[in-house]
């Protein structure tokens, strides 16, 4: 089972968060700025290009604007890139596109008022991690699965090259295990490439 995040964690977290703004130095980036500045953050601000991120950073505002849509951002996608919330001008399908590529939870209106920022902020922040705890339940189910794939293929070369039961090759498997002191799935796997080498 899946533990969902604590929102009062979420909202401590906000306080000290260091939040990269890539927007142009305007007054609305400024009010943004100053907005970040007021919530308790901590800000950056870049324009237009970013090439790496700060290792600290924990979100990102980005204005999806005509000018920004050709830009590359190589960290958008990868598996430790912080949420990203994009600040949006004005409406259109190429906009649309973009912002749906960035995968975000939320977007946030331009200009920005104070009103609506800091509940944003917490949405994008309480999806973000509940997707990565999604994704790391669904990564172990999914090691849990192969390591069992391996055992049940080790079983079926016991028996049938020993001529045991299911319940023995399993004893038999478990007795190597701690004779050797490694794990099932490692005896399985070394039988599974023994029987491969021999060519049976």
């Amino acid at each position: 089972m899946t533990r969902a995040p604590d929102p009062a964690s979420v909202l401590r977290q906000i306080r000290s968060l260091q939040v990269i703004v890539i927007h142009p130095h305007d007054q609305d980036g400024d009010e943004l700025s100053a907005q970040l500045h007021r919530i308790g953050c901590k800000v950056l601000t870049y324009w237009p290009n970013l090439k790496v991120l700060p290792p600290d950073a924990g979100l990102i505002l980005l204005a999806v604007r005509p000018e920004t849509l050709g830009i590359e951002y190589p960290w958008i996608g990868q598996p430790s890139t912080p949420p990203v919330i994009p600040v949006v001008t004005y409406e259109s399908p190429i906009t649309i596109e973009a912002v749906l590529q960035l995968n975000a939870f939320t977007t946030i209106a331009s200009p920005v008022r104070p009103f609506g920022l800091l509940t944003a902020i917490a949405v994008a922040l309480m999806q973000h991690k509940a997707r990565d705890t999604r994704e790391h339940y669904i990564q172990r189910l999914e090691q849990k699965s192969a390591k069992q794939r391996v055992v049940q293929q080790a079983k079926q070369i016991i028996m049938e090259g020993r001529g045991l039961s299911e319940d023995d090759a399993y004893s038999l498997l478990r007795a190597q295990s701690m004779l050797k002191r490694a794990n099932i799935e490692d005896i399985a796997h070394n039988i599974i490439e023994a029987h491969k080498t021999l060519g049976f």
